[in-house]
């Protein structure tokens, strides 16, 4: 009992965050800046409590041996997620939402002159059941001055002919040049010649569905004549592939919902909302005013935003689900998209807009660059290393740090506790530890690659388009992703078993001081976040593409009778409604759905 007591002080601190969390908090305004300062800056801390701790304490003396290098390793890279987590935690201290904005600007224009809105659709390789779903739901969309066109860089006459039966616009070009920023600049000069020339942009993948009030609600915010883009939340029909993959699509949000929910809002508050691509609007004299989309990174929509934003155009954002678009179905294009984000970044720090360099961007986009730089830097090489550096104690005997199991608990457990409850808080539990670690894990060596080619070469890069369609009602176990994970599984479980065993093995009870311990309950830790990994490399069928993850009303009239109900799920083969009853095989109607009507 004696032996117990220091440990069950240590855990005081832990137990009051715990405490607060579960008495205090649901009792407090996530929006108002004063709580969501002060529970961010108690996390920044006690983080930065323990990266001193772990410099002042727990370090193998500095020196040219495997202990010493391991040790100071591991722990600056500690601290590079700590300064990564403490900018995002400044960013993450306001909040901004622009709806009473939107409502109070709606039609802002005087009567009778409207401005021209162009939708662009751009698409390169996509099937046409996506894309036919795409323009039908455009042209339901009602606007004044509301033009459609299809940007084609694929080339193909079944599409053109697809444009003319739907009567919308289509614009080709002799080459891909520049991918899809190459494709826009081209459709932006041609209509620049038109008479009908648009005032606005919007930007919509092959893949993403715009609800009814789409164009409405974003042009309401350009009442502000120095808005020079209004960015959209991209929401999803169906699961991501390791929602899918694990089954907890019905209980777990999609990957991107953090950043769409939390982060963008955050960004807004501080002047640095970034463009995603799709479901943002552009005005068309801003575009033209910095010389069309910047070509010079793969991920142009962020250097989109610091080119407009250096000739003193906002970029804001309207937190509405306005658009609805595909996720990446497979764990393969899950991959190359994220891979594909971190190289375009590093394209932007290396070679356009360095924060320390010598541009006309402001002292919050500098940050703004730096927080993306550091997140990509360190954020998916940190589950690696985690993973990595307790096989080396294991089987090499290596100290990765000199502490006891109460001093662990005084400094770590607590700043972990205060960090896992101030994002749960603020995001409405969007953080799951295992499941978080997972699907950073996933893409963690491909995206620490692509940094690195990013940030030492120049270029050109190559890059992949993110696939979709494609059959995907089987089976598919991806071996080439799952293998490392089950050979770091295997390490991991015989780190266990055979050094413990062995005479071979280091002394457990040498320099770790509760070494052991500390370590054997990071390496279960780390065998279930394999686990989790390995089964998220099993991917399963996918029936009727795009499974709706929300139900929705419906109305579905026959021969006058309205019958109301649910919509489970829409895909390119039909749609599937609950609750009407009593119909007839073969009737037709029409099923009204709140984001448009289809016949």
């Amino acid at each position: 009992m004696l032996m117990l007591s220091p440990l069950l002080a240590a855990l005081g601190g832990a137990a009051i965050i715990i405490g607060l969390r579960l008495t205090v908090l649901p009792l407090l305004d996530p929006s108002r800046w004063y709580w969501r300062a002060l529970l961010l800056g108690l996390a920044a801390i006690l983080s930065w409590r323990y990266v001193v701790w772990r410099f002042t304490e727990t370090l193998v003396p500095l020196d040219w041996t495997a202990d010493a290098l391991v040790s100071w390793g591991f722990a600056t890279l500690e601290t590079g997620t700590v300064l990564s987590s403490s900018i995002a935690f400044m960013i993450l201290s306001r909040v901004k939402e622009r709806t009473a904005e939107a409502d109070q600007h709606a039609g802002w224009w005087l009567p009778g002159e409207a401005p021209g809105v162009d939708i662009f659709i751009t698409t390169y390789n996509e099937p046409l059941e996506i894309l036919e779903r795409t323009i039908v739901c455009v042209k339901a969309l009602r606007f004044p001055k509301l033009r459609a066109f299809v940007l084609d860089d694929g080339r193909r006459d079944w599409l053109r002919q697809a444009c003319e039966r739907h009567s919308v616009g289509y614009i080709v070009r002799s080459d891909n040049a520049h991918a899809k920023a190459g494709n826009i600049n081209h459709a932006l000069v041609k209509r620049a010649r038109d008479p009908d020339r648009p005032d606005f942009i919007a930007i919509l993948d092959a893949d993403f569905v715009p609800h009814f009030d789409f164009i409405d609600r974003t042009v309401a915010l350009f009442h502000d004549q120095s808005v020079g883009l209004v960015q959209t939340p991209q929401h999803f029909f169906n699961p991501d592939p390791i929602q899918h993959n694990l089954g907890i699509s019905a209980g777990y949000p999609d990957e991107q919902r953090h950043f769409f929910d939390n982060v963008e809002p955050a960004r807004d508050a501080w002047g640095i909302a970034i463009c995603c691509g799709t479901s943002s609007v552009m005005r068309v004299r801003a575009i033209q005013q910095i010389g069309l989309l910047p070509t010079q990174s793969v991920t142009e929509d962020f250097l989109l935003t610091l080119k407009l934003a250096e000739n003193g155009w906002q970029t804001v954002y309207l937190n509405e689900p306005l658009t609805e678009g595909l996720a990446p179905e497979g764990l393969k294009e899950y991959i190359v998209q994220r891979g594909r984000w971190c190289l375009g970044l590093m394209q932007i720090a290396r070679n356009c807009y360095n924060p320390f360099g010598s541009h006309r961007l402001g002292l919050m986009h500098r940050i703004s660059v730096v927080d993306s730089v550091l997140y990509w830097l360190t954020t998916f090489p940190f589950p690696l290393a985690s993973l990595i550096f307790p096989l080396l104690y294991w089987w090499l005997g290596i100290t990765i740090m000199n502490a006891s199991l109460v001093d662990i608990t005084r400094y770590y457990v607590p700043y972990y506790v205060m960090v896992l409850v101030a994002l749960n808080w603020l995001s409405k539990g969007l953080f799951i530890p295992i499941v978080n670690d997972t699907s950073q894990l996933i893409a963690a060596w491909p995206i620490c690659r692509a940094a690195a080619l990013g940030l030492l070469t120049r270029g050109p890069h190559r890059f992949s388009v993110t696939a979709k369609g494609g059959d995907r009602t089987r089976v598919v176990v991806q071996w080439s992703l799952m293998r490392p994970f089950l050979i770091l599984f295997g390490l991991t479980l015989g780190g266990l078993i055979v050094p413990l065993n062995a005479d071979f093995v280091f002394n457990t009870s040498s320099t770790a001081g509760d070494g052991v311990a500390i370590v054997l309950f990071w390496t279960v830790y780390n065998l279930l976040v394999l686990l989790v990994a390995i089964a998220a490399c099993i991917e399963r069928p996918r029936y009727n593409r795009p499974q709706r993850q929300v139900l929705e009303p419906i109305t579905l009239t026959i021969g006058g009778d309205r019958h109301r109900g649910w919509l489970v799920n829409l895909g390119p083969e039909g749609a599937r409604i609950s609750g009407p009853f009593g119909l007839s095989v073969g009737a037709t109607g029409n099923l009204t759905i709140v984001r448009c009507q289809m016949i």
